[in-house]
């Protein structure tokens, strides 16, 4: 009788611990390192986590940490390494790192987040996936902020003389070499630190997307804005997941995972960057600062400046055995191509 009682219990304890694992839930710590109401958290990682967890019915879920467990440019190591299990990077701001990211940073690719981004990411699963830059992370998707434009405290820009000599802030990667050619004195710092930089006086301008004057409450301190049409550069960044902790998933909560990524966050990403651009736009002429738009003269004084970087960069990863220029070509390609 014991001996069926202990057995009795020992399968009851069995089938608990069964249950259990079918019904495991896995919780990802989301790491942001710019405020929670930015479109990176507000718009794009935390909706993302929202219908994973919804369509695995509470199995997979995100927590929100207080605050970045590493500092920005440290992002993708902290990922990789398993200090938080998902969170997002800009390329550039680790230089010289991952290369063919690049290409989506060239001036005048387009006026919209969403299609330079789906472009991107089009890109990236045909051609660049390859070359396992990423290595270490699941990449959850690649896309781009909205088209680079320039605000200052000093002075209208027009044209290259008025950029001339300027301390411009700029996030890494191609709007470096874009911000020398120009004249300018690049600072390369992280986004979160742009209010202290020009509130001090450390750095005269920034060279941003629409949106951060209003992201980063800028709006009080910049005195002139000038938007290019077209973009004056773009930033690549990703999103991704600890693979250790993506193993820990079933592999149908995988396939939901692969749902909402690639394509589908890249255009909801680009989605949300274009309407906080539009929104920003508006913070801007409702608060009354001077806005110009670039003039075709001022224009082909950027491009006579910045045409020897693509050839540059075409050079560099030629190394890793990547033809820059088809890449390039493809990509404005897609970009031309892509209808909302």
């Amino acid at each position: 009788m014991r001996k069926t009682m202990i057995g009795a219990g020992m399968l009851a304890a069995g089938l608990a611990m069964s249950a259990g694992a079918v019904i495991a839930q896995v919780t990802l710590n989301a790491s942001g390192w710019v405020p929670p109401s930015h479109p990176l958290v507000n718009d794009m990682m935390m909706p993302f986590c929202r219908d994973v967890e919804k369509d695995t019915a509470g199995r997979v879920k995100c927590n929100l940490l207080p605050k970045a467990v590493v500092a920005p440019p440290q992002t993708f190591d902290a990922v990789k390494d398993g200090l938080a299990d998902i969170s997002f990077t800009v390329h550039g701001y680790t230089p010289g790192r991952f290369p063919l990211s690049e290409v989506a940073e060239f001036p005048f690719l387009g006026d919209t987040s969403e299609a330079v981004s789906v472009a991107y990411q089009r890109l990236y699963d045909r051609e660049l996936k390859k070359f396992d830059e990423h290595k270490g992370v699941h990449t959850l998707g690649v896309f781009t902020h909205g088209p680079g434009q320039i605000f200052n405290t000093k002075r209208a820009i027009t044209s290259l003389k008025d950029l001339e000599g300027m301390k411009i802030r700029v996030g890494g990667g191609v709007v470096n070499d874009v911000a020398k050619v120009l004249g300018t004195v690049p600072m390369l710092k992280p986004a979160p630190e742009s209010y202290e930089l020009l509130s001090q006086g450390v750095a005269d301008g920034l060279f941003f997307p629409k949106e951060s004057p209003l992201s980063f409450k800028l709006v009080p301190i910049i005195k002139h804005v000038t938007y290019i049409p077209g973009g004056l550069y773009n930033v690549s960044f990703m999103m991704m997941m600890n693979p250790a902790k993506l193993a820990q998933i079933s592999a149908d909560d995988r396939k939901i995972i692969d749902k909402y990524s690639g394509e589908n966050l890249a255009r909801r990403a680009g989605k949300a960057w274009d309407a906080m651009d539009a929104k920003a736009v508006a913070a801007v002429a409702e608060a009354k600062i001077p806005a110009v738009t670039a003039s075709a003269a001022f224009i082909e004084e950027i491009k006579a400046k910045t045409s020897g970087l693509e050839k540059s960069w075409t050079e560099k990863v030629k190394a890793k055995g990547a033809d820059g220029a088809a890449l390039l070509a493809a990509l404005r390609k897609e970009i031309t191509a892509y209808k909302p």
